[in-house]
C-alpha cells in the first residue's frame, strides 16, 4: 500500500499504525495540485488501483476560498486522473452526495471533479456524511460537550443521510471490484436524519446536561 498526502502528520501516525499491524506501507508527503510531483510518483510506484480521496470538502470555507477549491479538488483531480492514464491504472473517485443539487462552491468543484473522472472512463463513488470520520459533525458535537460549550446546529429543519465508515469502504472495495469504465456508484443511505435531533441524541449519550444554540445556515449551505 503506497499514501501520498500533504498532511505530515497524519502520514506518520498512519505509518505507525500500520507497519504495528505488519502491513507493508509506504508514504510520501506530497500535493496533488503540484504537477511535477507525478513525475516523481512514477519512479517510486506503478500502482495498479487509484483511490482518489484528496479533496477540501468542508462548503462553508468554499465559499470564502474559491480559488483553494478549484486547485485541489478540479486541478488536482485532473492531475491525479493523467497520472493514472500514464500508468495505466484503476482510478477510484471518492465523491460527495454534495454535488446534488449543489449550489456551494465546494459542491460545484466536486461535481466537475466527477466529470473530469468519467470523461476518462475512470468510476466515482458518492458518499453522505460518514459518521465519526475526520471533520463529521459529531467529533465536533462531542468537543463542544467536553469544553462545555453549547452544541451548535444550524437549523431545526435540517436533514442530511448518513454512513458509518464501515458503509463508506465497504462501498469503495465493491466499487473497484464491480464497476463498469465510466460509472458513478451511490450508496442506498435510506432516509435523511434530523440534524436537531441526532445533536439531542448525542448530548443525552454524554450524560452532561448541555444547551442547543441556533446559529443559522452557513454561506452555500441547504436544507437538505
Amino acid at each position: 500500500v503506497y499514501a501520498i498526502d500533504n498532511n505530515e502528520t497524519a502520514l506518520f501516525d498512519l505509518y505507525e499504525e500500520l507497519e504495528h499491524q505488519g502491513i507493508n506501507f509506504h508514504y510520501k508527503l506530497g500535493d496533488i495540485r503540484d504537477k511535477e510531483m507525478f513525475m516523481i510518483l512514477r519512479n517510486w510506484v506503478i500502482p495498479g488501483f487509484i483511490f482518489h480521496a484528496a479533496a477540501l470538502k468542508h462548503v462553508s470555507p468554499s465559499e470564502a476560498n474559491p480559488i483553494e477549491y478549484v486547485t485541489t479538488n478540479i486541478i488536482g483531480t485532473n492531475n491525479v486522473t493523467a497520472f493514472a492514464e500514464s500508468v495505466n491504472a484503476y482510478l477510484i473517485n471518492i465523491s460527495t452526495d454534495k454535488v446534488v443539487n449543489g449550489e456551494s462552491i465546494m459542491g460545484m468543484t466536486k461535481k466537475i471533479a466527477e466529470r473530469i473522472v468519467k470523461n476518462a472512463n475512470y468510476i466515482t463513488v458518492r458518499f453522505g456524511n460518514v459518521l465519526g470520520s475526520r471533520g463529521s459533525v459529531i467529533p465536533f458535537w462531542q468537543k463542544q460537550i467536553e469544553g462545555n460549550r453549547p452544541v451548535t446546529v444550524t437549523d431545526p429543519r435540517m436533514e442530511r443521510y448518513f454512513m458509518t465508515i464501515q458503509e463508506a469502504c465497504s462501498l469503495v472495495i465493491e466499487a473497484a471490484e464491480q464497476a463498469n469504465a465510466g460509472e458513478t456508484y451511490i450508496l442506498d443511505m435510506g432516509k435523511r436524519i434530523n440534524i436537531l435531533e441526532l445533536a439531542k441524541k448525542i448530548i443525552s449519550e454524554s450524560g452532561l446536561d448541555v444547551p442547543i444554540k441556533m446559529i443559522g445556515i452557513r454561506p452555500g449551505e441547504q436544507l437538505i
